[in-house]
């Protein structure tokens, strides 16, 4: 990092893997200056990898980086590089995380982080030897909507908080003829719809109401084979046609009954979880109920500028109301100027992007941290054990978590 004559940081910033949530990565960075003028921070994009050639030219020809490169370690080793947005596939998140930590980079990587809670704690004491920030990839968390809610739930305007309801529907391999990617073997993905969809819905239940302290899970795999695809050749939205048959290696559903810590904002509450990627209608219905003594609150990503907002007890009419995000929820006056002109996905990377470099500038840390995505993934490993016991199993508290709190 170096500071320039007019008193802005300029920070460098490397990428690994140029696919669609790298080219999200680094279009936050770009829109940075436009959403925060006052935070005078200048990302300058230094060098992009990616193993595809094509992709690598991307980078420079579109993006906006300096030179593209092959090998994810000549981004490590550049000095020009303070920060790594790391967006490889799942199974690599770990050696690059540990690795960028190790080279002294500042490092936000998308979740899960690592294919168990092993590896995820890998890389979180990779980063606190080193002292390195971290960010995680938990976008949901940064609706301006989600923040309302969070901030209702910690002022007791629902009451005290008895239980929640969440769930993360997707339709991405609803189609059986839907190609078997990593993300279907469990030694390049670890666990399937736990990993990849319910880990976020456990950040966001962690991130609004607090710590969740035991689980008991029942997991399913819908389709048991499907189409093989060659690696690199496509996505896991790919459909085969007459394609060689293999199985599916880990689950396509699984639910969780819940209940959170003595310490969480909603000590003790239960709630019921569920994920799936093979539901027929919803698209991407990734939403939280949450259930007080005196209202509750309901949010979907598909109506993601609305809340669902209930009165009091004392309220003339009972039922619910739509209530529009506004400037003064979160950063949605960051984007747009009043209720009813909506915030879009890519606006919570920008967001993601400014709690993280402003902690790497030395500024307030409210970003989600490494230790964030270790907590979410010991909720998912005690699921996974859960779903083979047929019982309930703890996940052990974690320090330095931005979970509600008490």
């Amino acid at each position: 990092m170096k500071t320039l004559e007019d008193g802005t940081i300029e920070i460098g910033v490397g990428l690994v893997s140029v696919g669609w949530m790298g080219q999200l990565h680094s279009r936050a960075y770009t829109n940075l200056r436009y959403a925060y003028p006052e935070l005078k921070i200048r990302p300058r994009l230094v060098v992009a990898a990616d193993t595809a050639p094509a992709r690598a030219q991307e980078a420079v020809d579109r993006l906006g980086y300096e030179r593209g490169v092959a090998d994810y370690r000549e981004v490590l080793a550049d000095p020009e590089v303070d920060v790594v947005s790391i967006c490889a596939p799942n199974f690599l998140h770990a050696e690059i995380g540990i690795a960028a930590a190790r080279a002294g980079k500042h490092f936000w990587i998308e979740k899960p982080v690592g294919r168990g809670e092993e590896e995820t704690r890998a890389v979180a004491e990779a980063a606190a030897s080193a002292g390195v920030v971290s960010s995680i990839g938990f976008n949901y968390r940064h609706a301006p909507a989600v923040e309302h809610l969070k901030q209702l739930v910690a002022d007791g305007a629902l009451g005290r908080i008895t239980n929640v309801r969440g769930h993360m529907f997707a339709d991405y391999s609803a189609d059986p003829r839907g190609a078997l990617s990593w993300r279907f073997i469990r030694g390049l993905a670890g666990s399937g719809v736990l990993g990849d969809l319910m880990g976020h819905l456990v950040d966001l239940v962690q991130y609004t109401l607090g710590p969740i302290a035991e689980v008991t899970a029942l997991t399913s795999t819908v389709y048991a084979e499907r189409p093989e695809l060659p690696m690199g050749s496509g996505t896991h939205f790919s459909r085969v046609e007459d394609g060689e048959m293999k199985p599916v290696e880990n689950e396509d559903y699984a639910a969780m009954l819940v209940r959170l810590s003595g310490d969480a904002v909603a000590a003790d509450a239960v709630g019921a979880l569920e994920a799936s990627r093979v539901a027929v209608g919803p698209r991407a219905s990734y939403g939280i109920a949450v259930y007080g003594t005196n209202g509750s609150a309901l949010w979907d990503f598909e109506r993601m500028n609305e809340l669902q907002l209930s009165g009091g007890l004392e309220a003339e009419h009972q039922g619910y109301t739509r209530v529009m995000a506004a400037p003064g929820m979160g950063d949605f006056g960051r984007f747009q100027p009043g209720s009813g002109t909506s915030m879009g996905y890519d606006d919570l990377k920008v967001i993601e992007a400014k709690k993280f470099l402003a902690a790497v500038a030395g500024g307030e840390r409210q970003n989600s941290n490494i230790q964030d995505a270790l907590s979410a993934n010991q909720v998912v490993s005690a699921a996974e054990r859960s779903a083979a016991s047929r019982g309930w199993e703890q996940s052990l508290p974690v320090e330095g978590t931005t979970a509600a709190r008490r």
